[in-house]
């Protein structure tokens, strides 16, 4: 009986939780393959190079940081206010937050040594903060109240994952919602 071929996801995937807990230089074709339990003669099938895959993997995850949670919460609807209630669920609640997490730090570490990467890594950040301000413009006229607010709820979720805050008996989730809701007024 033939094996299946190991699909090209499963080569992204292993490829981006490589870069999150080791940075670019950790996706090793030798290395992906022996993770997946597969030779890396399979990796050739899909890939031209590392290059192609590395670039694969941006890709992924600039759709799956980006894209589709902006898909997933137009797709909820509601108002403004409502749109950023959904995007900080979802955005919190994605299976894997953690990796995510290691993955968006390892590419914007990577991005500090590659042109490219940081080019990509600007187009998204743009393209977040966008989408933030079209939600937070539905509500406020204030364009530097809505830049604010913007850099605020960005930094929020960025520190998060650097600093271990101490929140006077405050659960993090309890502090974040209080975040929320002053941003929401």
């Amino acid at each position: 009986m033939a094996r299946a071929r190991t699909p090209r996801t499963a080569w992204i995937e292993a490829g981006l939780h490589a870069l999150a807990a080791g940075g670019p230089d950790a996706v090793r074709i030798e290395a992906l393959a022996r993770s997946l339990g597969v030779t890396k003669g399979g990796f050739y099938g899909f890939f031209a190079d590392r290059y192609a895959l590395l670039e694969e993997m941006l890709d992924a995850w600039e759709r799956d940081v980006t894209d589709a949670i902006i898909e997933s919460v137009r797709a909820e609807g509601g108002d403004g206010r409502d749109r950023l209630r959904n995007l900080f669920r979802i955005a919190g609640s994605q299976a894997g937050v953690t990796t995510a997490m290691s993955t968006e730090l390892a590419i914007r570490e990577w991005s500090r040594r590659d042109p490219a990467v940081a080019h990509r890594l600007r187009r998204v950040d743009r393209r977040r903060m966008d989408y933030l301000r079209e939600l937070f413009r539905e509500f406020c006229r204030d364009e530097d109240e809505v830049e604010v607010r913007c850099t605020i709820v960005t930094s929020v979720w960025m520190a998060a994952h650097f600093i271990a805050f101490d929140h006077g008996g405050r659960s993090h989730d309890e502090v974040e919602s209080m975040v929320l809701r002053r941003v929401l007024e």
